[in-house]
């Protein structure tokens, strides 16, 4: 089962390639940019988060996908990294899984030249992993 978390990793990672939620079975396209602001998802993307809940996650999904917000929260769904470009992806606990990663239509993707989307980091918890490597040293 996808936790909240893991749905809203989901949304943020696509988000920052440019996929747009569709709302309410297209009633409006939603693309919050900034989406992560310092070590926090932005305002703009916390809104969004918002919105999607406040109708909890009916009729909104990713562009490229079918899945709803509200399937993917089900215990039906599981979010996974998708083998062939690495980013977080919807899979099916049981019964038939389409073989499409949401990149399918995304020119040049995966494009290993370019920084991966990520999801916030905590600059501090960083750099104290980083000195401790090498205190280890």
């Amino acid at each position: 089962m996808a936790s909240a978390t893991q749905v809203r990793t989901y949304l943020a990672h696509w988000f920052q390639l440019g996929k747009k939620l569709i709302w309410l079975n297209g009633e409006a396209e939603l693309l919050p940019q900034p989406v992560i602001r310092g070590e926090k998802f932005s305002p703009q993307f916390e809104d969004c988060w918002q919105k999607i809940m406040s109708v909890d996650g009916k009729n909104c999904y990713l562009e490229g996908s079918s899945e709803t917000i509200k399937d993917l929260l089900s215990s039906n769904w599981d979010i996974n990294n998708c083998a062939r470009c690495n980013m977080p992806v919807p899979i099916v606990e049981m019964g038939t899984q389409s073989l499409d990663c949401v990149c399918s239509d995304l020119q040049n993707w995966p494009n290993t030249e370019l920084p991966a989307p990520r999801s916030p980091v905590s600059n501090s918890i960083q750099l104290n992993s980083i000195r401790s490597r090498l205190d280890a040293k």
